[in-house]
């Protein structure tokens, strides 16, 4: 066989062999490119910046948020997320308002918010460790998804424990606060009532910390949207650079 023969083949191959990696080389950049939101100008992001920024902006989301709903006021100030009765308590409130009982319920009302307050200024460290746990994956798709997209991820991940460490909290600030007294009288006053056929006990605990989480979350997603959004809100070097890209 002519050394022609066999060189002419070993040409071929290697130019396929080039030309395919070349191929797959493009396609991977260009995915990687989509998926940083890289510019055309190769500006992109790597991977490690991606879950540094978004690890970054829910923790600066998670710590702005506690510092506000842990002031006074930061609840029940709030329409959007102020403690009140729970829906299978609204005609006891109203029972208790047409017995000229209002003050009794304002207490009550005002005492869970009170200890919503309190219990918000243990939040933020909770958040910020879970935050630690994102995977590079779960990163990625917070980038390119919607605008409350990291807030989605943080509730999923952490409903559970963050309910297992924040209820003790809300247990003690509920005492703190004299919220549980208040619920005890208002609810007292209720079933004495010669109205009341069906007497009402709900988890005064459980229902605020729920209630609590949820204000949270909430106010956690609007800074989220905030840093999204408005370049002003981006605090940090990593923040402008993700964000900004």
């Amino acid at each position: 066989m002519s050394m022609k023969r066999i060189v002419l083949p070993l040409l071929l191959l290697s130019s396929v062999a080039s030309f395919a990696q070349s191929s797959l080389l493009k396609k991977a950049s260009s995915v990687l490119s989509k998926a940083t939101g890289s510019t055309s100008t190769g500006t992109g992001l790597s991977t490690d910046e991606i879950v540094a920024g978004l690890k970054d902006a829910l923790s600066v989301g998670a710590t702005n948020s506690s510092s506000k709903l842990s002031a006074v006021d930061g609840f029940f100030a709030n329409a959007a997320i102020k403690v009140l009765m729970p829906p299978e308590a609204k005609k006891v409130e109203t029972a208790l308002r047409t017995a000229g009982m209002g003050k009794l319920v304002d207490n009550a009302i005002l005492s869970m918010n009170r200890a919503a307050e309190d219990a918000s200024k243990s939040a933020a460290p909770i958040f910020v460790n879970a935050i630690k746990n994102m995977s590079i994956s779960d990163a990625l798709g917070i980038l390119k998804g919607a605008d409350t997209a990291a807030t989605g991820y943080l509730r999923g991940k952490t409903t559970a424990a963050l309910t297992a460490a924040f209820r003790p909290v809300i247990d003690t600030a509920l005492q703190k606060t004299a919220a549980t007294s208040y619920w005890k009288t208002v609810f007292d006053a209720y079933n004495k009532l010669p109205t009341t056929f069906t007497k009402i006990n709900p988890d005064l605990a459980g229902y605020v910390t729920e209630k609590s989480l949820g204000g949270m979350f909430y106010q956690v997603a609007e800074e989220e949207k905030k840093i999204r959004k408005d370049p002003a809100a981006r605090v940090t070097d990593i923040l402008k650079k993700v964000f900004g890209s």
